[in-house]
């Protein structure tokens, strides 16, 4: 048995002997009988004593139980000081449910959600901030939207959506500078492009199933905010790379056209919904994020 697993068997072992039974253990934590038994066996088996002795009607300590028992009855307290932590901090949270987005995508996406959503969840009292979320010094947030999914047991992330690409310009800089009629024409013109790790930037297309092309470019401009792109390309400085939701009201409008518009392009990074493991239960949470899901989804889709 690896050793991951003792502190659970451990702890299993301690409600066995609070309870005096296996089948009273088996209850009270909802789990077959025969995987209470399992466990202890493995436990057994991996410190290499026996800690129990069963007859029809009741169990004893064995000496090494009766030693063993105290310290693992620690981990179940430590369990439950855990979860009443948790369950405190959940409580602590009242007031306002605390929002938090990137600017960029808050302003365009949450702006005609969050009334929605207040709308159906008129109980629920919302504190929304435009900002970069703190992930690793603490915040007051409880929900987050950002781009980019994380790797972190601290917080849950919930994709929302790989908002698609597009390559748009104003029509002043394609009549000043000529529109691309394929791939390889957007090596002559000034590019603005998310940020690159190296003074190129591959711009990655295909036209149905069978065709792909990808071009290498020297960026005019290459930043990692997708609104100073939109700015710049808005402003005539060349042709930008920018998720389509960004786009669409220029694009509308006649400010911007598409560039190469018979060509896709790969999604861009994916925003989520990132919240504290700590608030996975918290009803107000899982109400704010699963109506983000409905709504943002079909947001970065349509157009």
């Amino acid at each position: 048995m690896s050793t991951i697993w003792m502190p659970a068997q451990m702890a299993l072992f301690a409600k066995i002997v609070d309870l005096n039974g296996f089948s009273a253990a088996a209850r009270a934590l909802g789990v077959p009988k025969a995987a209470v038994s399992r466990a202890i066996a493995e436990l057994e088996s991996a410190l290499g004593v026996r800690l129990l002795e069963r007859t029809t009607r009741r169990i004893h300590l064995t000496p090494v139980g009766r030693l063993l028992y105290p310290h693992c009855r620690r981990i179940v307290d430590e369990a439950d000081a855990v979860r009443g932590a948790a369950a405190s901090a959940i409580a602590a949270r009242g007031g306002p449910l605390g929002g938090m987005a990137e600017p960029t995508f808050g302003r365009v996406l949450l702006a005609p959600i969050v009334p929605r959503f207040l709308e159906r969840f008129p109980d629920v009292q919302l504190d929304v901030v435009m900002q970069a979320a703190d992930l690793e010094n603490g915040s007051d947030w409880d929900v987050a939207v950002l781009a980019g999914a994380i790797d972190d047991p601290r917080f849950v992330c919930r994709e929302l959506g790989a908002p698609p690409a597009v390559l748009c310009a104003t029509p002043a800089y394609l009549q000043a500078h000529g529109t691309p009629a394929r791939p390889a024409d957007l090596a002559g013109h000034a590019l603005l492009t998310p940020a690159t790790t190296g003074p190129e930037y591959r711009v990655r297309l295909h036209r149905g199933t069978s065709q792909r092309e990808e071009v290498s470019v020297h960026p005019k401009l290459a930043v990692n905010d997708p609104a100073v792109l939109h700015a710049s390309t808005a402003a005539g400085l060349g042709i930008g790379l920018l998720p389509e939701f960004l786009c669409r009201q220029g694009l509308v409008t006649g400010k911007l056209v598409r560039v190469l518009p018979e060509w896709s392009l790969p999604a861009t990074m994916p925003l989520c919904a990132i919240y504290p493991a700590t608030l996975a239960t918290d009803k107000r949470v899982q109400a704010y994020v699963e109506f983000l899901a409905a709504n943002v989804i079909p947001a970065l889709a349509a157009g």
